[in-house]
């Protein structure tokens, strides 16, 4: 999937499960790093359908929504993907350290980055790239107005994938990315149904 995308990497490091690269279906979620107190039920309320369905997850490995996705795969001894921003001897962040060592061990970590390259600002733009190319849709869980996620928002719309935002209180500010991009044409993810839905459709037009 990533050869179809605009600069593709031109190498991946791996460690864990390689053959999660051809797994289907996947789906990138993402969303800030600080969520509000809505987060998880939203979670639980569209990811976690998905995750006992099957579907791998790829995201980040960031504070907030990407560790929250991910853990939530682990937890139902499910598909993971993780991209990072740097290489595998400079985990950031450094507080999930032991959430890298259960990806590796039950899913998949990818860099671009060779493994004794620190992590920098601009690295994890690059990388959000990846995160969308690897899925046949990006969910945003939470977002604020100015949130990095929007990178990865346009970075998927550019791959032609499916960009999906979950609604929440028009009060908290990490809603307010996810609204504006339902008004600028995302689609709107009430449940995992809305999600797997598109999938199966596009699956029988692939197949007629």
């Amino acid at each position: 999937m990533l050869n179809t995308i605009k600069d593709a990497p031109l190498v991946l490091y791996a460690l864990g499960d390689i053959s999660l690269l051809s797994y289907a279906p996947a789906i990138s979620v993402i969303g800030t790093r600080n969520p509000s107190s809505e987060a998880a039920q939203k979670m639980e309320h569209v990811v976690k359908p998905l995750v006992k369905d099957q579907w791998l997850i790829v995201s980040g490995m960031a504070k907030g929504i990407d560790s929250l996705a991910h853990k939530i795969a682990l937890s139902y001894k499910s598909k993971t993907i993780a991209v990072l921003g740097g290489g595998f001897m400079h985990v950031y962040p450094k507080q999930n350290m032991a959430l890298f060592h259960q990806i590796v061990k039950h899913g998949l970590v990818l860099s671009e980055y060779a493994p004794d390259v620190r992590p920098v600002k601009y690295h994890f733009p690059e990388r959000n790239r990846i995160i969308s190319g690897l899925g046949f849709g990006t969910l945003v869980i939470e977002a604020t107005e100015k949130s990095g996620t929007l990178i990865t928002v346009d970075q998927a719309l550019d791959q032609g994938r499916e960009v999906y935002a979950v609604p929440g209180s028009p009060a908290l500010a990490q809603t307010k990315g996810c609204h504006q991009m339902i008004q600028d044409g995302a689609k709107l993810a009430h449940e995992a149904k809305d999600i797997q839905e598109d999938w199966i459709t596009i699956q029988n037009l692939i197949t007629e």
